[in-house]
């Protein structure tokens, strides 16, 4: 993820003084235009949850309209303005926060010419990202990536668990069907693997329920099931990064790779020996 201070601004003068206000915090004219900014984004937020309320929306239709025409002009604004000011244009544009910048504007402007698109509008919350760059939790995403490179190194595990996940369902479901003999809930075997699925799962919404005796021997059997099967995953990625902790002391003193096996004599990026 490129993080905003490896940006660099242009070099007229007027383009380094609205670089520090737009993308710093540490003049009093940067911390204002971050809290203008955080206040924006949580009214931006609030009128699109007050236009999903057809009460409220009929009665202050108008200015949620103007409110928003407002906050999307300023948004637009800043997101020109932080474009303007840097050497490096694309590393902003292609960026994270520049691809969420650019999809949260968007929908607003291609509902002017495509009305169909009023619905894709609820992309403008996409702006509640931007609460990470207001309080400079970015550089904060390196524990977050230790996360990420877990999830990857035991998607093969995870793949296979949620493989026999579904056999397990489907095997169950079929049973089901079988046992309760077409009951309520129970007319079809997709209806039936519904249920084991949100049986084994422990979420057991209550809104299926076997009737019969070997349905219930059953139902029984998938519940104590869920509960074993569930702890499966967490322990999968739970390992994998005590592992990955333990690796990050590991680091390429050539390219700052930190993706380094136990056992790895050589960096797999560079090919640098490691000490």
């Amino acid at each position: 993820m490129e993080r905003e201070h490896n940006l660099v601004p242009g070099d007229k003068l007027w383009k380094r003084f609205l670089f520090r206000i737009i993308y710093r915090a540490d003049t009093k004219l940067g911390k204002l235009f971050d809290i203008t900014l955080l206040s924006l984004i949580l009214v931006s937020t609030f009128i699109i949850m007050m236009e999903s309320v057809p009460k409220l929306d009929k009665k202050y239709h108008v200015y949620f309209i103007i409110s928003e025409w407002v906050i999307s002009v300023f948004f637009t604004a800043e997101y020109w303005a932080r474009i303007a000011v840097l050497k490096n244009k694309k590393h902003y544009v292609f960026s994270f926060f520049g691809v969420i910048d650019f999809l949260s504007l968007v929908p607003f402007y291609l509902s002017f010419f495509f009305p169909v698109t009023k619905y894709f509008l609820i992309f403008r919350m996409l702006r509640m990202l931007r609460v990470f760059r207001v309080f400079n939790l970015l550089d904060f995403m390196n524990d977050g990536s230790v996360i990420v490179r877990a999830l990857r190194n035991s998607s093969r595990k995870i793949y296979i668990f949620l493989l026999f996940l579904i056999i397990f369902s489907v095997i169950v479901g079929s049973l089901m069907f079988m046992v309760e003999g077409g009951r309520p809930g129970f007319e079809t075997i997709p209806q039936s693997i519904y249920w084991a699925v949100v049986t084994v799962t422990t979420v057991g919404y209550g809104d299926v329920s076997p009737i019969t005796p070997m349905g219930k021997f059953f139902a029984v059997i998938l519940m104590l099931a869920g509960y074993s099967i569930i702890a499966v995953p967490t322990g999968i990625v739970t390992a994998e990064m005590r592992n990955k902790r333990q690796n990050l002391e590991l680091v390429c003193d050539r390219c700052g790779n930190e993706d380094i096996d136990d056992d790895a004599r050589y960096c797999k990026q560079c090919g640098k020996k490691l000490a």
